[in-house]
């Protein structure tokens, strides 16, 4: 996710001009952080946590700057859609207009002049780290910003006009279920198939009839 560039920013959506669905990993590294061994892995926050955090640090910064400044009580689902459109300045996926002869190409094979706009996928992934940490930041679940239908509806909106716009589709592929072979089905402790005695012995050549 490519937002504000300040050093609690979320992350950067490094998917150029062609950019995919926008990744929700990437982080842009802050002043001071240590890379030392020091401190032990269990003791350091995830990836996923690290992420929220710093999502959370600028959305509490955009409140901040509103005019007239907001409080997080006073947040609703309207001044989120407000945060979302503001970040599209700063997205690197290329969203192709109706009139661009490019409009539903997935590879263009040129520039055009289509403005830059965040990842639909970028901005599903921050809505969904924004909506946990509001609720364990002491907001109630009933009360929840970020999960008003506006914002959900938005989400939508977002995602259908880019699959249009870039010729993509954000369906999720499902995964069929591996088939597992019929000598390892088991009805036994620890998935072990029924056990059998070996096949008798086969008779001698030389065994009378």
């Amino acid at each position: 996710m490519d937002l504000v560039p300040h050093p609690d920013s979320p992350h950067s959506d490094n998917s150029g001009g062609g950019g995919g669905g926008g990744s929700a990993s990437g982080a842009l590294s802050l002043p001071g952080a240590s890379s030392g061994g020091a401190v032990s892995a269990l003791a350091s926050p995830s990836r996923y946590e690290s992420q929220k955090r710093r999502d959370w640090n600028t959305f509490g910064q955009y409140l901040r700057n509103h005019r007239p400044p907001l409080s997080l009580a006073q947040c609703s689902g309207a001044h989120v859609l407000e945060f979302l459109r503001y970040l599209d300045q700063f997205g690197k996926t290329k969203v192709h207009t109706a009139p661009c002869p490019f409009f539903g190409h997935p590879n263009p094979p040129a520039p055009c002049p289509c403005p830059l706009r965040q990842a639909w996928g970028s901005l599903d992934a921050l809505v969904g780290r924004l909506r946990a940490a509001f609720e364990e930041n002491g907001g109630r679940p009933e009360s929840n910003p970020f999960a008003a239908r506006a914002v959900r509806l938005y989400l939508r909106e977002v995602r259908e006009h880019q699959a249009r716009a870039r010729g993509v589709s954000y369906e999720k592929k499902k995964r069929k279920k591996p088939q597992t072979p019929d000598h390892a089905r088991g009805s036994g402790s620890g998935g072990q198939g029924p056990h059998h005695p070996p096949p008798p012995a086969p008779p001698s050549a030389g065994a009378a009839c």
